[in-house]
């Protein structure tokens, strides 16, 4: 089976319904992409929980170790790992019934894609949550 995203329309619709993303490996360094997307998502309105071990917080919000430490509700997952990290990540969103993962650029793992797909997510992969946002004229939060 070959991986494939959802169409614009439907990726337009989870990027208007969701509020709380969860960014897995959010840097605290501004200069990296990670925290420029997450930034700006935070401005767009979302909530950003950072997923970051070792720091206390980032863009002002705390940071929790693993997607299991954190005690609200998660909408999306937005990682920004290495493709050949994302099975635990795959393997939390399961375990708490997460209904939306997004892979970043570069973010490739089409096995872990259509695990986390075959789970009943809704699964966006090598494509950026920022860029995404502004090419489909998101509804603004």
């Amino acid at each position: 089976m070959i991986f494939q995203n959802p169409e614009s329309d439907e990726i337009k619709t989870l990027l208007e319904t969701v509020r709380h993303i969860a960014v897995v490996g959010l840097s605290p360094k501004a200069n990296r992409p990670s925290h420029q997307v997450a930034s700006a998502l935070q401005g767009f309105g979302y909530q950003i929980i950072p997923i970051r071990p070792a720091v206390d917080e980032v863009l002002g919000e705390k940071a929790y170790a693993s997607l299991r430490d954190v005690p609200g509700p998660i909408d999306l997952v937005d990682v920004f790992r290495a493709p050949d990290r994302i099975g635990p990540i795959i393997d939390d969103c399961i375990a708490m019934g997460i209904k939306a993962v997004w892979l970043q650029d570069g973010v490739i793992n089409e096995a872990e894609a259509l695990r986390a797909r075959a789970a009943g997510m809704t699964v966006v992969m090598n494509r950026c949550t920022y860029r995404d946002y502004r090419q489909l004229n998101v509804v603004a939060r």
